[in-house]
Protein backbone atom coordinates (compact mmCIF):
# COMPACT_ATOMS: atom_id res chain seq x y z
CA UNK A 1 0.00 0.00 0.00
CA UNK A 2 1.89 2.88 -1.15
CA UNK A 3 1.85 6.62 0.12
CA UNK A 4 -0.92 9.23 -1.81
CA UNK A 5 -0.01 11.39 -4.39
CA UNK A 6 -0.22 15.15 -3.07
CA UNK A 7 -2.69 15.82 -6.40
CA UNK A 8 -4.58 12.83 -5.22
CA UNK A 9 -8.48 14.23 -3.68
CA UNK A 10 -9.85 11.15 -1.61
CA UNK A 11 -13.66 13.10 -1.68
CA UNK A 12 -16.42 10.29 -1.97
CA UNK A 13 -14.14 7.51 -0.86
CA UNK A 14 -13.87 5.06 2.24
CA UNK A 15 -11.41 5.17 4.42
CA UNK A 16 -10.77 1.56 6.23
CA UNK A 17 -9.28 1.76 9.31
CA UNK A 18 -6.43 -1.38 8.79
CA UNK A 19 -5.98 -3.76 11.77
CA UNK A 20 -3.29 -2.29 13.83
CA UNK A 21 -5.18 1.34 13.88
CA UNK A 22 -5.58 1.60 18.03
CA UNK A 23 -6.72 4.47 18.11
CA UNK A 24 -10.26 4.18 20.55
CA UNK A 25 -12.38 6.19 18.24
CA UNK A 26 -11.25 5.08 14.89
CA UNK A 27 -10.61 1.14 15.44
CA UNK A 28 -12.59 -0.92 12.86
CA UNK A 29 -13.99 2.05 11.20
CA UNK A 30 -14.92 3.01 7.84
CA UNK A 31 -15.15 6.81 7.33
CA UNK A 32 -16.77 8.59 4.04
CA UNK A 33 -14.99 11.43 3.22
CA UNK A 34 -16.75 13.84 2.01
CA UNK A 35 -14.24 17.05 1.62
CA UNK A 36 -10.36 16.34 0.92
CA UNK A 37 -8.07 19.40 -0.35
CA UNK A 38 -4.81 20.71 0.54
CA UNK A 39 -5.88 22.33 3.95
CA UNK A 40 -7.01 19.07 5.25
CA UNK A 41 -10.49 16.71 5.13
CA UNK A 42 -13.44 16.07 6.47
CA UNK A 43 -15.67 12.37 6.79
CA UNK A 44 -18.02 10.76 8.54
CA UNK A 45 -17.27 7.43 10.16
CA UNK A 46 -20.38 5.18 8.47
CA UNK A 47 -20.27 2.14 11.03
CA UNK A 48 -20.26 3.27 14.59
CA UNK A 49 -24.32 3.34 16.04
CA UNK A 50 -24.92 5.29 18.88
CA UNK A 51 -27.86 4.15 21.34
CA UNK A 52 -29.99 7.17 20.18
CA UNK A 53 -32.41 6.66 17.38
CA UNK A 54 -33.48 9.31 15.14
CA UNK A 55 -36.72 8.94 16.39
CA UNK A 56 -34.53 10.59 19.72
CA UNK A 57 -33.16 13.13 17.22
CA UNK A 58 -37.12 14.14 16.45
CA UNK A 59 -37.77 14.36 20.41
CA UNK A 60 -35.30 16.64 20.66
CA UNK A 61 -35.53 19.07 18.35
CA UNK A 62 -39.26 18.86 18.84
CA UNK A 63 -40.04 17.84 15.12
CA UNK A 64 -43.15 16.30 14.72
CA UNK A 65 -43.51 12.58 12.79
CA UNK A 66 -46.28 12.17 10.67
CA UNK A 67 -44.96 8.67 9.58
CA UNK A 68 -44.82 5.51 11.47
CA UNK A 69 -42.51 6.67 14.43
CA UNK A 70 -41.38 2.63 14.60
CA UNK A 71 -39.21 3.32 11.40
CA UNK A 72 -37.68 5.99 12.79
CA UNK A 73 -36.81 4.11 16.62
CA UNK A 74 -35.63 1.32 14.37
CA UNK A 75 -32.76 3.40 12.31
CA UNK A 76 -29.28 4.39 14.80
CA UNK A 77 -27.71 7.93 14.79
CA UNK A 78 -24.25 7.06 13.93
CA UNK A 79 -21.05 8.54 16.07
CA UNK A 80 -19.74 10.54 12.67
CA UNK A 81 -16.55 11.37 14.64
CA UNK A 82 -14.97 13.28 17.48
CA UNK A 83 -14.77 16.62 15.86
CA UNK A 84 -18.39 18.74 16.35
CA UNK A 85 -20.39 16.01 18.15
CA UNK A 86 -23.45 18.06 19.19
CA UNK A 87 -24.04 18.94 15.41
CA UNK A 88 -25.69 16.70 13.16
CA UNK A 89 -24.67 15.92 9.57
CA UNK A 90 -27.27 14.45 6.90
CA UNK A 91 -25.41 12.20 4.49
CA UNK A 92 -28.35 11.75 1.90
CA UNK A 93 -28.88 10.87 -1.92
CA UNK A 94 -28.99 13.73 -3.96
CA UNK A 95 -31.68 14.85 -6.24
CA UNK A 96 -33.05 16.85 -3.76
CA UNK A 97 -31.06 19.76 -2.27
CA UNK A 98 -31.87 21.23 1.31
CA UNK A 99 -30.30 24.34 2.88
CA UNK A 100 -27.41 24.05 3.78
CA UNK A 101 -26.80 20.56 1.57
CA UNK A 102 -23.26 20.31 -0.41
CA UNK A 103 -22.97 18.08 -3.44
CA UNK A 104 -20.44 15.10 -2.74
CA UNK A 105 -21.09 13.22 -6.26
CA UNK A 106 -23.59 13.10 -8.42
CA UNK A 107 -25.18 10.68 -6.13
CA UNK A 108 -24.37 12.09 -2.90
CA UNK A 109 -24.65 15.22 -0.74
CA UNK A 110 -24.21 16.29 2.58
CA UNK A 111 -26.60 18.62 4.86
CA UNK A 112 -26.46 20.19 8.35
CA UNK A 113 -30.11 21.61 7.91
CA UNK A 114 -33.33 21.01 10.42
CA UNK A 115 -35.36 21.16 7.50
CA UNK A 116 -34.03 18.11 5.99
CA UNK A 117 -34.78 16.63 9.48
CA UNK A 118 -38.21 17.94 9.33
CA UNK A 119 -38.92 17.00 5.65
CA UNK A 120 -37.59 13.27 6.86
CA UNK A 121 -40.13 13.27 9.48
CA UNK A 122 -42.77 14.07 7.17
CA UNK A 123 -42.12 11.20 4.53
CA UNK A 124 -40.64 14.07 1.85
CA UNK A 125 -37.13 13.71 2.32
CA UNK A 126 -34.05 11.91 0.68
CA UNK A 127 -35.22 8.66 -0.06
CA UNK A 128 -31.60 7.08 1.53
CA UNK A 129 -29.83 9.48 4.02
CA UNK A 130 -28.05 8.46 7.71
CA UNK A 131 -27.60 10.61 10.65
CA UNK A 132 -24.49 11.09 12.18
CA UNK A 133 -23.50 13.81 15.75
CA UNK A 134 -19.81 14.60 14.52
CA UNK A 135 -17.41 14.38 12.11
CA UNK A 136 -13.79 13.20 11.60
CA UNK A 137 -11.57 16.19 10.79
CA UNK A 138 -7.49 16.25 9.57
CA UNK A 139 -5.36 18.68 9.38
CA UNK A 140 -3.43 19.68 6.00
CA UNK A 141 -1.15 16.63 5.43
CA UNK A 142 -2.39 14.70 8.78
CA UNK A 143 -4.81 12.04 6.46
CA UNK A 144 -2.37 11.74 3.93
CA UNK A 145 0.89 10.94 6.57
CA UNK A 146 -1.63 8.48 8.66
CA UNK A 147 -2.30 6.82 5.39
CA UNK A 148 1.42 6.33 4.60
CA UNK A 149 1.84 4.98 8.27
CA UNK A 150 -0.73 2.37 7.01
CA UNK A 151 -3.16 3.36 9.68
CA UNK A 152 -5.89 3.56 6.70
CA UNK A 153 -6.40 2.04 3.42
CA UNK A 154 -8.60 3.77 0.52
CA UNK A 155 -11.58 2.39 -1.51
CA UNK A 156 -13.95 4.42 -4.17
CA UNK A 157 -17.44 5.24 -1.93
CA UNK A 158 -20.23 2.77 -2.55
CA UNK A 159 -23.97 4.28 -1.82
CA UNK A 160 -24.71 0.36 -1.17
CA UNK A 161 -22.61 0.40 1.78
CA UNK A 162 -22.81 3.53 3.60
CA UNK A 163 -26.47 3.36 3.09
CA UNK A 164 -27.01 -0.20 4.49
CA UNK A 165 -28.42 -0.53 8.28
CA UNK A 166 -25.94 -3.60 8.99
CA UNK A 167 -23.58 -1.29 10.45
CA UNK A 168 -21.39 -3.97 11.74
CA UNK A 169 -21.08 -5.50 8.02
CA UNK A 170 -19.56 -2.10 6.40
CA UNK A 171 -16.14 -2.53 7.13
CA UNK A 172 -16.26 -6.17 5.48
CA UNK A 173 -17.59 -5.04 2.64
CA UNK A 174 -15.98 -1.74 2.51
CA UNK A 175 -12.93 -3.88 1.67
CA UNK A 176 -14.32 -6.13 -0.47
CA UNK A 177 -14.47 -3.26 -3.06
CA UNK A 178 -11.04 -3.74 -2.74
CA UNK A 179 -10.95 -7.58 -2.83
CA UNK A 180 -9.30 -7.49 0.69
CA UNK A 181 -10.36 -9.44 3.85
CA UNK A 182 -9.04 -7.25 6.54
CA UNK A 183 -9.50 -10.38 9.10
CA UNK A 184 -6.84 -12.28 7.06
CA UNK A 185 -4.72 -8.97 7.99
CA UNK A 186 -2.24 -9.01 10.63
CA UNK A 187 -2.58 -6.30 13.34
CA UNK A 188 0.82 -6.27 13.47
CA UNK A 189 2.38 -4.04 10.95
CA UNK A 190 5.51 -5.40 9.08
CA UNK A 191 8.48 -3.42 7.61
CA UNK A 192 11.08 -4.10 5.27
Amino acid sequence: MSSLPESTSLENHFLIAMPQLQDPYFANTVTYVWKHSAEGALGIVINKPLKACIADIFDELDIVCSVAEETFREQRVLAGGPVERDKGFILHDSGLNWESSIAVSDELAICTSRTILQDIATGSGPQKYLVALGCAGWDAGQLESEISANSWITAPARSDVIFSADHTSKLQAASAILGIDLKKISPSAGHS
